[in-house]
């Protein structure tokens, strides 16, 4: 019996891995595939895809560093809101905080397409041109920002309170005690939303479709314009199976890193 069990859990785990990871491992090896359309099946091992993709004279890769490019600025942008949010929403009285961290879960708990056309709309109403990019970048950070609060705040409730109000009887303005004795003890946590945001930027198609410059192509609304317009670019789309492998070998790379560097510090602890 508990043989049986035990086979069940094994079988259940492998079977939620591979429901995860194929998609990733399959594309990942049809980057190496001669042919362009997976239907082809595979034609023999080569780097064109990758080739291609590195070649800037050609769209994907321009599309994926303009897309890297606004992923960082909005996160900057939220994690600095986010964070003084957070603090704000911490130190407020209790109904204040009650409200605001209200407010705070609304584009958390909608649906994306929901905010989306809720701010195409008040940007339609105050007529913002959209070839400004202010919509664009506004739109990312309501979809960031309160991620980046949700990061914040558990690691404010952690901290030690007295170590501020130390600084601050010790002579320390509130700004300096802030930046010397806060800041760092909710650093993770401002990490933590500083990726989330990148994350949440680099998956965004909804909003970007709906406030982007007409000019401006994210990764996911030039893949989605190819097959919409009725573009044939099976090269590009196999040129999008090299930057998945890419991305997939770099999170492979970090994960080991760190687990390999957690481990030797967990062993010289002991030693």
């Amino acid at each position: 019996m508990v043989k049986i069990k035990s086979v069940l859990k094994w079988s259940f785990i492998v079977l939620i891995l591979l429901f995860i990871y194929f998609p990733i491992i399959f594309l990942t090896v049809n980057s190496f595939n001669e042919s362009d359309m997976i239907q082809t099946g595979w034609s023999g091992f080569s780097l064109s895809h990758y080739k291609y993709f590195f070649d800037l004279d050609n769209e994907p890769l321009r599309v994926v560093l303009q897309t890297i490019l606004l992923a960082v600025i909005v996160a900057l942008l939220s994690t600095v809101l986010g964070t003084v949010g957070a603090i704000g929403i911490f130190y407020s009285k209790k109904r204040t905080n009650g409200m605001l961290s209200a407010v705070n879960r609304i584009p958390v708990i909608n649906a994306e397409v929901v905010t989306a056309i809720s701010f195409a709309l008040f940007v339609s109403f105050f007529s913002i041109d959209k070839s400004t990019f202010i919509p664009l970048v506004l739109g990312q950070m309501i979809l960031c920002t309160p991620f980046v609060v949700l990061s914040v705040l558990p690691k404010l409730r952690q901290m030690d309170n007295n170590l501020y109000e130390a600084a601050l009887d010790l002579g320390a303005s509130p700004t300096k005690a802030l930046f010397s004795v806060i800041i760092p003890q909710i650093l993770p946590g401002i990490i933590a939303g500083f990726l989330l945001s990148i994350t949440l930027s680099l998956d965004d198609y909804v909003i970007a479709a709906y406030t982007k410059p007409d000019s401006f192509k994210t990764i996911s609304t030039h893949i989605y314009g190819l097959d919409k317009n009725n573009v044939v670019g099976p090269q590009i789309k196999a040129a999008y199976w090299a930057f998945t492998a890419i991305i997939f070998f770099i999170i492979v790379i970090a994960v080991v890193l760190v687990n390999v560097h957690s481990y030797r510090n967990t062993r010289s602890k002991k030693k």
